[in-house]
């Protein structure tokens, strides 16, 4: 029997896809554990990830087209955050991964 995918749903793996794209580096998981304590300014960013602004730039934007982090401007400065409503969706979708204790394995 073969199972076709709606919209929704492949938008939905596309979407996930990219979320574990942007978490698939150490240098963003860095940036989204130092934001997890809250809003930070990208000089702070870089100085304690001791990048270049070029370098922290694209983690950031990879970070911020995935939704994971937002920002806002002040002055010449932009802050960085983690956007609290995609994380949940996040752990919607790893919780809808969790096996269930009950799953059994189909055999032949």
């Amino acid at each position: 029997m073969v199972q076709i995918k709606s919209r929704e749903t492949t938008a939905r793996l596309a979407n996930s896809a990219e979320w574990f794209h942007a978490l698939s580096d150490e240098t963003r998981l860095e940036i989204v554990a130092m934001l997890s304590a809250g809003e930070r300014c990208v000089c702070e960013l870089m100085d304690a990830l001791d990048v270049a602004q070029s370098r922290l730039s694209f983690h950031l934007r990879v970070l911020k087209e995935a939704g994971i982090v937002s920002d806002r401007k002040e002055g010449r400065w932009v802050h960085y955050s983690l956007n609290r409503e995609r994380l949940e969706e996040m752990e919607m979708l790893l919780h809808s991964m969790k096996p269930s204790s009950r799953a059994r394995v189909a055999c032949c």
